[in-house]
């Protein structure tokens, strides 16, 4: 079946072309101008010669030119591979590689770190969004040629379950892996979450969750675009800058992970008037019941549903509904189209109530195909079409579903993922260390902290001054340990095998002794 993703700006231009799309600042766009700048994008990159199916890295923070890039890319038949404008030339590299792309679109307050990996990776061609910050590096081109006057081209005939986004996502070990979503998958998925919490045209939206992680791509843009909601932008999270917009633009309702409803009322709500804030969606970690309630206190007349979702599933697979059917501590009930299953270690489906807890499976319409190029982890992932989130949980009478526990050793800072194995494998790369284990402790703030245990080579010492700064040269600004314990030795199973739980503990605990 042919079906193009780009398609639902198209029809909401159609059908509501003079309505605002989005504002950023002073300037406004209208679903018409957004619709016919993707048609200049698409146009110019068909007449580049890519082949169709080729890969784009998107590397944007949320301004208009994603918007551009996106639907435009989508539009002419190729994939999009959204990176993290935060990320180091050696993770861009690999997931440049990884992927295969052979265009990236970026900004010029990156652009250099990006034109580094560009080179490292091979012959990919690098388009700079102007923000006035810096100087276009030479050896790149700007974004603007994309925009340039050109007869429009046909929508790509791409069918349903053809790939349009390959995000990457971590898991509990190895190295970062692009999850493969599809046309129909983002529609469906923007489709159901959308009719679950219910969405109107003059429900005015604040976007502050970044558009390049799958919650700010699926559960905001599209959801916005899907459903011709005006959107304004925020390019990057502040909390009284998040609050200022609220303000002046009247917004009536936003997505967030717990980190920054935490900010905002740490930035302090009095004199405000918040009172147009009616719905606030809640994931990408587990939302405190007492930031809940303090939010609802603080903003009069909002309610706050907490939902549930993974980039492998296109983000929400389950989702609270209302004030009055909410359940405290639950993610809710699937989504419409989406199956939940709570299976033993034997795969076995275990009966319902909070004694029978397991591992949380999901199956429908918007789990990913599998993970590019690596069919190991796709098998390990899926099977018989069952998504395995790696959490812990279990399910009531009702249908409503409660997580238990995070993977086991994935991190959670401020609604990013971090795999500990990366971080690890930065540090030990540091002459000086011969053990090192990352773990996670609970941050009131950032929801996980990361920290890092290690212990020094015989003869040679390390300060954890030494560790940060080294760490932050190859990690991103999130990925990086802000806390550093150098011991004797790590804790280790009489086969040799690093305690981590152990470590975990007593980092939580506060007894970790340093050498």
């Amino acid at each position: 079946m042919s079906f193009n993703l780009s398609m639902m700006l198209r029809e909401t231009a159609e059908t509501s072309p003079g309505r605002t799309c989005m504002v950023l600042g002073e300037r406004r766009w209208t679903f018409r101008e957004v619709d016919a700048a993707a048609d200049l994008v698409a146009a110019n990159l068909r007449a580049l010669g890519l082949e169709p199916g080729s890969t784009i890295g998107v590397q944007l923070p949320n301004v208009p030119q994603f918007l551009f890039a996106y639907y435009g890319l989508v539009r002419a038949g190729y994939v999009m591979v959204p990176m993290n404008p935060l990320l180091t030339a050696r993770e861009m590299a690999f997931q440049l590689r990884n992927s295969g792309c052979r265009l990236l679109v970026t900004t010029d307050l990156v652009a250099a770190e990006a034109l580094k990996a560009a080179r490292e990776t091979g012959d990919v061609a690098v388009y700079v969004v102007d923000t006035g910050s810096r100087s276009r590096p030479e050896g790149t081109a700007d974004f603007a040629e994309l925009l340039a006057r050109r007869a429009p081209v046909d929508a790509a005939a791409t069918n349903a379950d053809d790939t349009a986004v390959i995000i990457y996502t971590s898991g509990t070990t190895g190295t970062p892996k692009g999850a493969e979503l599809t046309h129909f998958g983002i529609y469906m998925n923007s489709t159901a979450s959308t009719e679950r919490v219910g969405i109107g045209p003059d429900d005015t939206t604040l976007a502050i969750l970044p558009f390049f992680h799958v919650y700010g791509l699926t559960s905001v843009l599209n959801i916005a675009v899907r459903f011709g909601v005006p959107m304004v932008l925020l390019p990057r999270f502040a909390p009284a800058a998040a609050m200022d917009l609220i303000e002046h633009h009247r917004v009536v309702r936003f997505s967030a992970v717990p980190t920054m409803l935490i900010a905002m009322l740490e930035a302090g709500t009095a004199g405000r008037d918040l009172s147009s804030v009616e719905r606030v969606t809640s994931g990408g970690a587990a939302l405190p019941g007492e930031t809940l309630h303090r939010f609802e206190a603080e903003f009069p007349h909002a309610t706050v549903l907490e939902g549930y979702g993974l980039s492998e599933s296109t983000s929400s697979v389950s989702a609270n509904v209302s004030r009055e059917e909410r359940k405290p501590l639950s993610i809710g009930r699937p989504l419409w189209g989406t199956e939940c299953r709570v299976v033993n270690a034997d795969d076995d489906v275990l009966p319902r109530g909070p004694e029978h807890v397991g591992e949380l499976l999901y199956r429908g319409p918007t789990i990913m195909k599998g993970y590019y190029g690596n069919p190991e982890a796709t098998a390990a992932a899926l099977r018989d079409g069952w998504l395995r989130t790696g959490d812990t949980g279990w399910m009531d009478e009702d249908g409503f579903v409660f997580v238990v526990d995070r993977k086991k050793e994935l991190i959670i800072r401020g609604g990013y993922n971090v795999y500990p194995r990366e971080v690890e494998e930065v540090i030990a790369a540091h002459p000086a260390v011969s053990e090192v284990a990352v773990v996670g402790r609970p941050h009131p703030r950032h929801g996980q902290e990361i920290v890092a245990v290690l212990s020094a080579r015989p003869g040679m010492s390390v300060t954890s001054e030494e560790i940060v700064e080294h760490a932050k040269r190859s990690l991103a600004v999130y990925k990086y340990p802000r806390e550093v314990h150098v011991v004797g030795n790590l804790p280790k199973t009489a086969t040799g095998k690093i305690l981590k739980r152990e470590i975990a503990r007593d980092v939580t605990a506060g007894i970790t002794q340093q050498a």
